[in-house]
């Protein structure tokens, strides 16, 4: 995985979800600029985007893999709209990856991780600060995946990143705070952990951190979006 000075860019992929219409889907999804549920026609992909409908397709296909999109024959596709059941599921697997994936983070970080990590954790502020929310959700993101990366458990990275992809779209319809998004604080003492190899502490820490988010899920049902899709996915 890697990023630029800014973390803005996806993680590296050789497979369908290097797609265009992948990308955009799931960069809207992780900025809670594309709800759960919303429909997502064919056509208005083609002009989105400006591609054929076989790109349109190849990027549906796997969006629904990674469980982010929902195809139903003779319906079309619609972003994903997890269950209460789907959100506990989730975050139960997190709560027993993550803190493994910090602990081995702590074990193995490099100087050069850590700096990233303080990096990254300074532009979640700077977006914080602009109120670019959708961004700081996706940053927020992004830095369990680089925790993950940072483990070098490789099996692991690749069930974290899918996690935290369908963890948008739960946090998106189910955690009701004022700002639903990580506390940075718990970031920074996660980074300080990690960057002192304390393991015990660092899996503490990210226990500890996603049991908060999931105990802050409230399973009220919320409603469809009425904006237009052209405008959620080029914002």
């Amino acid at each position: 995985m890697k990023h630029d000075m800014g973390f803005d860019e996806a993680p590296d992929r050789h497979d369908g979800r290097a797609n265009p219409v992948f990308l955009g889907v799931e960069r809207a999804i992780h900025e809670h600029r594309l709800p759960p549920g919303t429909r997502l026609a064919e056509a208005e992909l083609c002009e989105i985007y400006g591609v054929s409908r076989t790109i349109v397709r190849a990027g549906l296909q796997a969006l629904t893999h990674s469980q982010l999109v929902t195809l139903v024959p003779n319906r079309g596709a619609s972003v994903a709209k997890p269950t209460p059941a789907d959100a506990q599921e989730v975050f139960e697997a997190r709560e027993l990856i993550e803190p493994r994936t910090a602990r081995e983070a702590a074990r193995h970080a490099t100087p050069a991780d850590i700096e990233l990590l303080r990096r990254h954790s300074a532009e979640e502020h700077k977006a914080l600060d602009a109120r670019d929310y959708g961004r700081s959700l996706r940053l927020s993101g992004l830095f369990h995946t680089e925790i993950a990366r940072i483990s070098g458990q490789k099996t692991l990275l690749g069930f974290v990143d899918q996690l935290v992809s369908r963890s948008a779209l739960i946090i998106a319809l189910y955690w009701h705070r004022e700002r639903a998004r990580c506390d940075s604080q718990c970031h920074e003492r996660l980074i300080d952990a990690i960057a002192a190899g304390k393991p015990d502490e660092a899996e503490t820490l990210m226990r500890s951190h996603l049991v908060d988010i999931h105990t802050a899920l409230d399973f009220r049902d919320a409603g469809d979006s009425q904006r237009d899709l052209r405008d959620m996915l080029l914002p």
